[in-house]
């Protein structure tokens, strides 16, 4: 039996479509399938241990501590742990300007 459920929110499952088709058009379809697949493993992980995760420097600076980051490299995966559930917000390539995208996401 697993400790905890995770639950991809709809913008993270629409960060996995936008990663893969960008694999798929410039790389290859197979490859997007690796990445889709690993990506989603890493998820899962979380079921087993979610506080492995460390909290996000970006916005530890600015005293935020309820996000934790897992990665694939280049990929981040951003999440908050509630209760018994693994709530993953946000999928990104680590290489865009993570400033920008957790201010659209988070600091609304």
């Amino acid at each position: 039996m697993t400790g905890y459920r995770v639950r991809i929110l709809q913008e993270a499952e629409e960060d996995l479509a936008e990663i893969v088709e960008f694999i798929a058009t410039n790389n290859s379809a197979d490859r997007a399938d690796d990445v889709l697949e690993t990506l989603l493993a890493v998820c899962e992980r979380l079921e087993q241990q979610p506080l492995r995760g460390h909290f996000l420097p970006e916005l530890r600076s600015l005293g935020i501590k309820s996000y934790r980051e897992v990665d694939f490299k280049p990929y981040r995966i951003i999440y908050e742990v509630i209760g018994r559930d693994v709530f993953i917000h946000l999928i990104v390539d680590g290489r865009r300007s993570m400033q920008t995208v957790l201010e659209r996401r988070f600091l609304r």
